[in-house]
């Protein structure tokens, strides 16, 4: 239990400064799984609001 804190702390960043020069691939595919996400919910969403209720059958009139 005492090394997890160390382990945790050698396995981050080497401390470099990287200047950022564009979206990161892990950017990339973020914005790709969720523009997905966003189609696949309304296109569910679509498809079922689109179900229309067949029409009422009318009854007969009785005199």
């Amino acid at each position: 239990m005492i090394a997890l804190p160390l382990l945790a702390v050698q396995s981050g960043h080497s401390g470099t400064v990287h200047p950022r020069t564009g979206p990161e691939l892990s950017d990339i595919a973020l914005f790709v799984v969720a523009a997905l996400g966003v189609w696949l919910v309304r296109r569910a969403l679509r498809k079922r609001f689109a179900k229309t209720k067949p029409p009422a059958k009318a009854h007969p009139k009785r005199d």
